[in-house]
């Protein structure tokens, strides 16, 4: 093996099943020392860092995508077997590995172990979440393990940090052990077999006539060949050895499997000891109400109620505190500079625009911390179990309701999630319907709308809730209907069964949840910083220029952005918006948020006095036709939000959907049928509305 290079000494790859908390101890052994980014050319996340060994060497940290096996079924598992197998050019194949077992299943966790042992790294076992395995009685033989695979066993508590000094003590050794390849998980007449393929596919070209026989295994039991870079000639190739091997070995897939648990069996029955009467665990008591048939769905509504009642009641006094801070440094820069087209730059465009959106991060941080939490203790895979059901209404399975659970925060991240869905077709319905859960962009809008249709003064926080729950709700009903839609008509197929994992409940780390919150906000932020800053001193160019006499409501008509707003206000007058409505609605296509600051920025060029700072909520109730009517009626504003719920207004998301479905296709189909349902949504609840006088 290459010895490390002096500049990032030993690369390991931390490697593992989903939920066995492989990602908690990449925190804990990395700390900030973090960089997070997509591996080239497919959108799966990156992540690695950095950590000294004992003896104060550098050391690099690959967090590899969970997987059950290392038979890719998903392009996320396609990047964990490239990386181990030295596929990929531009990630170094790791020097050593750091396989996480959840000690609390340790039967399913061993099939990606015997499969690794396989490819000669040396590798550490990390047996994680021993103290829940010991709190159901269940004692596991380590010296036995050791013995068995060759390999050092380290039991650890990544949430705690327990056991992660002993964990960096062996990742430190400088001669680690070579691991023992279990020799019966491959039966002998697959071995030959395997051996035959590899030499065909070595003299047509598709692998090197020097590689190890894992890796013809792996190409042939994977049947999705878009994993694969390579040309049709090597497809046709590989199609070809994968006949000859099923004519010699019929279902010689399920017998390779069936050999593998026969050693694992063996394994676990030497060095797993469980008590002869399972005891019944917390999970057990929990899951008997929260997977109940009922009180399930009440907790799930009960915790959601939760969640947005804390977004308008416990937000409020930061959100204050903000709102506070940057009034004061407003009031700082009118007193320091002269009054000019300077000062309203910075003044009415570029701090008017970024409060807009700061202003909102306590609750978008309410609203992180709850997905983290549901994640961080298992709650989030009960939440796809309960909605399988309903999913299954739609032609999909609970799994592809995780994205669409994880856009709640943001679409980009739920879109590149659905990558673990097996089934072509769903995966790329999941992914077209993604974008219709209310994420933490549209946040903002709901806030300020409602905040404008239902005054503080004359109506309570849970009414407000109450109304945000409303929304979110009908986002995700939009998403099962047009899931039902496609699936029905445009991608039709048969539903696939929902094959998840349960893990056990397990006290939440909150460190590593107030660490996603962190790099969450981070993000949010650097985009007011970045794009949302940069439109708002365009928008500001366009509402200031060309100048003209008059009054600051004629020369906002006659800027570029009034003119803009003029041009588009035939197409929305049916909803009941004005030509300043129609320029935050086209400046917010680049991202929604991008709304609020675009208002802020309309309405400050329109204040009387400038040293008068009143709230952008207050200036919407004040707004008027100019024959004396209110423009934000209760119809006009619940219209708005509904074109918000189901309007795609997000390059970013744009961006990722077309990497995700490799062109242009479906993002623009995506956008033509949200914007079309948007524009239909508010057209009808603001006609409705206006009929009966409100």
């Amino acid at each position: 093996m290459a010895s490390p290079s002096p500049e990032h000494g030993l690369v390991y790859a931390l490697v593992g099943n989903p939920n066995c908390g492989k990602t908690t101890l990449f925190n804990a052994l990395t700390g900030m020392k973090q960089k997070v980014g997509n591996y080239p050319g497919v959108t799966v996340e990156r992540k690695e860092g950095d950590c000294y060994s004992q003896h104060g060497e550098r050391m690099r940290i690959l967090d590899l995508p969970g997987s059950y096996s290392l038979n890719a079924r998903s392009p996320d598992e396609a990047v964990l077997r490239d990386v181990l197998l030295g596929r990929r050019a531009d990630t170094p194949r790791p020097d050593r590995i750091v396989c996480v077992l959840d000690a609390t299943n340790l039967e399913r966790n061993l099939y990606l172990v015997t499969q690794i042992l396989e490819l000669g790294i040396p590798m550490i076992l990390a047996l994680n979440m021993v103290d829940a395995a010991e709190a159901k009685g269940v004692r596991i033989d380590l010296q036995r393990l050791t013995q068995k695979f060759g390999c050092p066993v380290v039991p650890t508590v990544a949430n705690t940090k327990k056991g992660l000094i002993e964990l960096k003590v062996a990742m430190s050794r400088p001669d680690p052990p070579v691991p023992k390849p279990l020799l019966d998980a491959i039966p002998v007449s697959i071995r030959g077999a395997l051996l035959r393929c590899r030499e065909s596919l070595s003299a047509a070209g598709v692998v090197a006539s020097t590689t190890s026989l894992l890796e013809p295994l792996y190409l042939l039991s994977d049947h999705d060949d878009t994993h694969y870079g390579l040309p049709q000639p090597h497809l046709e190739k590989l199609q070809q050895a994968r006949e000859q091997l099923s004519r010699e070995i019929p279902n010689w897939e399920d017998t390779l499997v069936a050999a593998r648990y026969d050693v694992i069996h063996s394994v676990c029955r030497e060095a797993l000891h469980r008590p002869d009467i399972e005891k019944r665990t917390l999970t057990d008591r929990f899951d008997a109400i929260l997977l109940h048939r009922v009180w399930g769905w009440v907790s799930l509504i009960a915790a959601m109620g939760a969640m947005f009642w804390l977004i308008f009641s416990v937000a409020e006094t930061p959100m204050h505190w903000i709102e506070q801070a940057f009034a004061a440094v407003g009031d700082k820069i009118t007193q320091w500079m002269p009054d000019g087209d300077l000062r309203s730059l910075i003044v009415d465009g570029a701090l008017a625009g970024v409060q807009g959106i700061i202003i909102f991060l306590p609750q978008i941080l309410i609203l992180f911390f709850f997905i983290g939490l549901m994640e961080d203790t298992g709650y989030m895979a009960r939440i796809a179990f309960i909605m399988d059901r309903l999913m299954g209404r739609v032609g999909l399975n609970g799994k592809s309701f995780l994205p669409i659970l994880s856009s709640y925060a943001c679409a980009v991240p739920g879109v590149m999630a659905a990558r673990t869905i097996d089934n072509p077709k769903d995966r790329l319905i999941t992914i077209l319907v993604a974008p219709l859960a209310s994420c933490s962009a549209r946040l903002p809008v709901y806030l300020l709308l409602i905040a404008v249709l239902l005054p503080s003064e004359q109506v309570s926080w849970t009414v407000k809730a109450l109304l945000m729950v409303g929304l979110y709700s009908l986002g995700t009903i939009g998403a099962f209907f047009f899931a039902w839609l496609f699936k029905s008509k445009l991608l039709p197929g048969k539903p696939q069964p929902l094959i998840l994992e349960l893990p056990g409940y397990k006290r939440p780390s909150l460190r590593n949840i107030f660490q996603q919150m962190y790099s969450r906000a981070w993000m949010f932020v650097r985009r007011a910083g970045t794009v949302i800053l940069g439109l708002s001193i365009l928008l500001w160019a366009a509402s200031t220029y060309p100048k003209t006499e008059g009054t600051k409501s004629e020369q906002l008509a006659h800027s570029v952005a009034g003119k803009i707003g003029h041009a588009v206000e035939p197409i929305i007058k049916p909803l009941g918006y004005d030509w300043k409505v129609g320029i935050g609605l086209i400046a917010s296509f680049a991202a929604r948020e991008v709304f609020v600051t675009t208002m802020s920025t309309v309405y400050s060029i329109e204040e009387e006095d400038d040293s008068d700072h009143e709230k952008l909520r207050d200036q919407l109730k004040d707004a008027h036709w100019p024959d004396g009517r209110p423009v934000y009626t209760p119809s006009v504003c619940l219209g708005l939000m509904v074109f918000y719920v189901f309007a795609m207004q997000c390059l970013s998301t744009v961006a990722v959907v077309r990497r995700e479905t490799g062109g242009w296709k479906w993002p623009l189909f995506q956008i033509a049928y949200m914007t079309g349902t948007a524009y239909i949504g508010a057209l009808v609840v603001y006609q409705i509305g206006h009929a009966l006088g409100y």
